[in-house]
């Protein structure tokens, strides 16, 4: 079992959240635990009112709404409606929240169970609950009790992989209706977005289109992109755009680019300690050899590293960047330096003949003024310059490059300036002689 707590500033929100998932028949609340009524007898109105009442008690709180997931593992499908009850129950007992009110609502939207608790830390006298690394003090203990307690799959046996793996979105299964859409999408956000250390829109995309999911600010003419908005989509098999697109401030947590970029410098310093490991990974990949560009990715993957590349209409590449999900960091390749750019790693990936070629293949430089090869003097006084094509077979091209290694100073050859002065001296000698 995992359990998340999350405080909150509105009730409203919290509860709203939760029966709104009702309304969209993907959720039930099947207790109310410390209410005057039992849940099935209350109207919205009575449920939500008896919490503010108590909230109402100390306006000087600023965080005093609190809602609880708890998470199981997605073998135990089995459990009850009851044995759900039963577990937030002893949970709430053991967090010092037994006394409050709270509701419990039981999620069908993921692929794993799990409910939902929303109450309030504020006593019945005034008091409030120490919210305070609450879920290291009591949440923790709690949980390897309840375990054990009705016999739950240990979540500390899943510590070296996620919990609960995050899958992408099976486009042929989602009915592209709004709610379809939205839920599956939720899905991917609540696990990437607070996980992840990205710090622009291509860094995040990067990682949610491996789910099958974009985040879209549109073009740059659109209203949506003037106006700073932001809308999520589903992607199809190609990865193009399909279904209902569904505004950023429509979710329950509000993913709007605003609160994204808010995160940008944070993610950047909690980044930096693991820049190192993507560029060892690939440092090592070419010590003694030279994969090519798709070895290079298969082989990155291998140590959970996915490399994704950016391409324009023609295919061709201009863009990379790499999501480690070890240390969940995105970089963009210029990130970690010029030799992990997109330019860079594609040269990188090519063999040496082919650079070679490549190399031999560009048309000869202009020559700068100084002291040149004799091979390249008497190239340049041939009829039609400009009719020399090498190539990377033919010897003529192999003689090219080899004078071209050689140093630029030739013991046979003598500067013009040079010729001119010593000739002048032997004139003026002769003259002497003759007087």
């Amino acid at each position: 079992m995992v359990a998340v707590i999350k405080p909150g500033h509105s009730m409203h929100r919290i509860f709203n959240y939760n029966e709104n998932k009702i309304k969209e028949g993907v959720a039930e609340c099947i207790g109310a635990e410390n209410f005057p009524l039992n849940a099935d007898e209350m109207s919205l109105k009575i449920k939500l009112g008896y919490l503010l009442k108590r909230t109402d008690l100390r306006k000087d709180v600023e965080r005093k709404n609190v809602h609880i997931s708890l998470n199981f593992d997605p073998s135990e499908t089995h459990l009850s409606r009851e044995k759900l009850m039963n577990i937030a129950k002893v949970y709430m007992q053991k967090l010092g929240f037994g006394e409050q009110p709270y509701l419990v609502y039981q999620h069908h939207d993921a692929g794993h169970p799990h409910i939902h608790i929303v109450t309030t830390n504020i006593k019945s006298n005034g008091n409030r609950i120490d919210l305070h690394h609450l879920g290291i003090r009591k949440s923790e203990p709690a949980r390897k009790e309840i375990e054990k307690m009705f016999g739950l799959v240990i979540a500390d046996a899943h510590a070296k992989r996620e919990a609960f793996r995050l899958k992408p979105v099976d486009v042929r299964k989602v009915q592209y209706g709004r709610t379809e859409t939205k839920r599956a999408i939720t899905n991917v956000l609540d696990a990437v977005l607070h996980k992840y250390h990205y710090t622009g829109l291509p860094e995040l995309n990067a990682v949610l289109k491996q789910y099958n999911v974009m985040a879209d600010r549109g073009s740059e003419d659109s209203r949506i992109f003037k106006g700073g908005g932001l809308v999520y989509r589903i992607l199809d098999e190609d990865g193009k755009p399909i279904g209902v697109p569904i505004k950023a401030s429509d979710f329950y947590n509000q993913p709007t680019l605003k609160k994204l970029e808010e995160k940008y410098a944070p993610n950047d310093a909690k980044r930096q300690p693991h820049k190192a490991r993507i560029k060892n990974e690939i440092d090592r990949l070419f010590i003694g050899k030279t994969p090519n560009l798709d070895e290079l990715v298969k082989q990155l993957e291998r140590k959970g590293i996915y490399v994704a590349l950016r391409q324009n209409d023609a295919g061709l590449i201009y863009g990379i960047t790499y999501v480690d999900h070890q240390t969940k960091c995105v970089f963009n390749g210029s990130a970690l330096g010029k030799q992990y750019s997109a330019k860079a790693i594609q040269e990188r990936c090519l063999p040496q003949d082919v650079l070679r070629q490549d190399l031999l293949s560009q048309p000869p430089a202009k020559q700068g003024i100084g002291l040149q090869p004799k091979a390249i003097a008497a190239a340049e006084t041939k009829v039609n310059e400009n009719a020399f094509q090498p190539t990377p077979n033919s010897k003529e091209s192999e003689g090219i490059l080899d004078a071209l290694m050689q140093p630029e100073h030739t013991s046979d050859y003598v500067p013009r300036q040079l010729k001119k002065k010593a000739r002048k001296k032997k004139k003026r000698k002769n003259i002497s002689n003759n007087q």
